[in-house]
C-alpha cells in the first residue's frame, strides 16, 4: 500500500520561506512521477508543480522563480522549497504520485494521480 506524509506546514509572514516534505512507503519511490498541488478555502484544487523519476520538473505560473521541487531517492521524500510567499500561496498543500510508471514526465494533471497525502496547512499572513 503507497502511503504519502506530507510535513513541514505552518504560518509564516509574507516574504518569508518554507519547505515541505512528502515521505513515501510501499513501493520503489524512485521510479514514480511525483505532484505537489493546493487548494485555498471556497477554491479548486490547483496544479503547483510536478517532477518525474528521473528529474524533469514543471511549474504553474503563479510559483516559478519562487517554488523549488526536489526528490531524495535514498530517503523516499519529495520536497517543495517555497520563498518569497505571498497571502495568495495560503492553501493546504498535498504530495501526490500516479499508480502507473510514465516514462520522464512530470504530470500537470491531477487526474493523472492515484495516490494522496492527506495535507499539510500553509498560512502565509500580510
Amino acid at each position: 500500500q503507497v502511503q504519502l506524509v506530507e510535513s513541514g506546514g505552518g504560518l509564516v509572514q509574507a516574504g518569508g520561506s518554507l519547505r515541505l516534505s512528502c515521505a513515501a512507503s510501499g513501493r520503489t519511490f524512485s521510479r514514480y512521477a511525483m505532484g505537489w498541488f493546493r487548494q485555498a478555502p471556497g477554491k479548486e484544487r490547483e496544479f503547483v508543480v510536478a517532477i518525474s523519476w528521473s528529474g524533469g520538473t514543471s511549474y504553474a505560473d503563479s510559483v516559478v522563480g519562487r517554488f523549488t521541487i526536489s526528490r531524495d531517492n535514498a530517503k523516499n521524500t519529495a520536497y517543495l522549497q517555497m520563498n518569497s510567499l505571498k497571502p495568495e500561496d495560503t492553501a493546504v498543500y498535498y504530495c501526490a504520485t500516479p499508480s502507473r510508471l510514465v516514462g520522464s514526465i512530470a504530470l500537470r494533471d491531477d487526474r493523472s494521480y492515484d495516490y494522496w497525502g492527506q495535507g499539510t496547512q500553509v498560512t502565509v499572513s500580510s
